[in-house]
């Protein structure tokens, strides 16, 4: 490519663990973007105006974590359909006008990752938690699940959040106690949203016969929910999946090729998670 606009970075706080560098090089690299880069840079909310405008003309998009998908929308020009559904963008395309233009990739990912595994639509589905990561899942469950979603939650604050976004959302919520989560698996999709450990002690309690898990987490991996759920023959969607499929949106975007590798994203993905790249 002969653009000048080849650079992007991830932004965010913490920082330093992102595998978003680790995919999006590897892209470049495999579809010959010789002079791309991709870095990282520890922002945080009060430092994100300053930084935002003092981008240059070289830079063709921003990737977006934590605490950061919902303080960039004031500084963008214009943000998806998608993205605003949920008020969580977690990309920025920097136009060759000077626009800024936010999406957010988590929710067709969580998609794509699914139909890879053979989940196009579903009767029902159980949500762990009611965190951010929770919205996105059901704003990707409006457009996958037919019926009622189930989501167990610690408190009546919480409850009361995710009934709001299922209205926002068009998606029949119902929220039940954390302390009856293991009902959970009799769903046929089960997405567990919450922080590294919160599950673990519900690993003994996965039936015999179980759906799909979608798991969040990549690291740790696996999981003990997701061993004993593989252990009873369910199939798995880890963290990695959707962190690949939405990072293949990412630098289609950006870069404006029509298919990004996903299977050398993920390689690269599974590499660095050994230990073997940084």
């Amino acid at each position: 490519m002969s653009s000048p606009r080849t650079r992007a970075a991830v932004l965010g706080s913490p920082i330093a663990h992102s595998l978003s560098p680790v995919l999006h090089r590897a892209a470049y690299a495999e579809l010959g973007l010789d002079g791309w880069t991709y870095g990282r840079y520890e922002v945080g909310e009060a430092q994100l105006p300053a930084f935002m405008g003092e981008l240059g003309q070289e830079w063709a998009g921003l990737s977006l974590t934590m605490p950061l998908k919902r303080a960039i929308i004031g500084l963008l020009d214009e943000v998806s359909a998608t993205a605003a559904s949920v008020e969580a963008v977690n990309t920025v395309v920097l136009t060759r006008d000077g626009r800024r233009l936010g999406d957010n990739t988590d929710i067709p990912g969580m998609i794509s990752a699914l139909r890879e595994r053979g989940v196009e639509k579903v009767e029902s589905a159980a949500i762990l938690g009611a965190g951010a990561t929770a919205s996105s899942a059901l704003a990707a469950l409006a457009r996958i699940c037919a019926g009622p979603v189930t989501a167990y939650v610690r408190s009546d604050a919480r409850a009361v959040e995710m009934r709001t976004w299922g209205e926002r959302l068009g998606v029949d919520v119902r929220t039940a106690d954390w302390a009856d989560a293991r009902e959970a698996f009799a769903a046929p999709l089960v997405i567990a949203t919450t922080p590294a450990g919160t599950t673990d002690a519900l690993a003994a309690d996965v039936p015999q016969a179980v759906g799909t898990l979608f798991d969040v987490l990549y690291d740790p991996w696996p999981t003990a929910l997701a061993a004993a759920w593989s252990a009873r023959g369910g199939a798995v969607v880890g963290g990695l999946d959707l962190l690949v499929h939405q990072a293949v949106l990412q630098v289609e975007q950006m870069t404006g090729v029509t298919e990004a590798p996903l299977a050398v994203m993920r390689a690269a993905g599974m590499r660095a998670l050994a230990g073997t790249v940084r």
